[in-house]
């Protein structure tokens, strides 16, 4: 159980963070920028769900996806350190990315066939939707740089690659199924 008694402790008014492992970096450390961009994200859906709440089962499944964030904002911020006991360290498994998986086939299966790539808009739910796929992208990117550098839990990077898969799906359905999308028309704009 988590317990916060004070908001502000000021340790972070110098530029520096404490990681969960109770080390000290730069707020501009890489990791930090990856477990930022990961909050931001679960913001994103915190928002599109003011959108979404209609939509019983599409809302449970971003509840269930805001949570999983918590969990993998927590992964990240912890260093993976080689022989750490999996039981005593929160991170993301397998197992939440197959339930992704799972996810976006059950929504995809009901979405009419894409002809072109789909601009973020259509309905309020579908803009906020998009916006939120987006973050999760960057948020994937920044984890990814974190990869390269330190070790980082596979699963942590493979769960943004699909949220973000689920998120746009998501999108198309809450533009109901794809017939409100928005497309993409090549050249449409340019003038000759």
């Amino acid at each position: 159980m988590v317990v916060l008694n004070r908001i502000y402790t000021r340790t972070g008014d110098g530029g520096r963070t404490r990681l969960a492992d109770g080390s000290e970096v730069s707020k501009t450390d890489v990791r930090v920028e990856a477990y930022g961009a990961v909050d931001e994200a679960n913001a994103c859906i915190g928002l599109a769900r003011l959108h979404t709440a209609q939509d019983a089962e599409l809302d449970a499944i971003l509840s269930r996806a805001q949570n999983d964030l918590f969990d993998l904002g927590a992964d990240l911020a912890r260093p993976v350190r080689e022989g750490e006991d999996p039981a005593k360290v929160l991170r993301t498994t397998q197992g939440q990315v197959d339930r992704l998986e799972a996810e976006i086939d059950r929504i995809n299966a009901d979405l009419g066939p894409l002809t072109s790539f789909v601009l973020p808009g259509g309905s309020a739910a579908a803009a906020a939707l998009h916006l939120a796929r987006t973050v999760c992208r960057r948020a994937e990117r920044l984890a990814v740089g974190l990869a390269a550098e330190q070790a980082v839990n596979a699963p942590a990077l493979k769960y943004l690659n699909r949220l973000s898969d689920l998120l746009f799906v998501a999108a198309r359905r809450a533009n109901h199924n794809g017939a409100e999308d928005v497309l993409w028309i090549p050249g449409a704009t340019r003038e000759t």
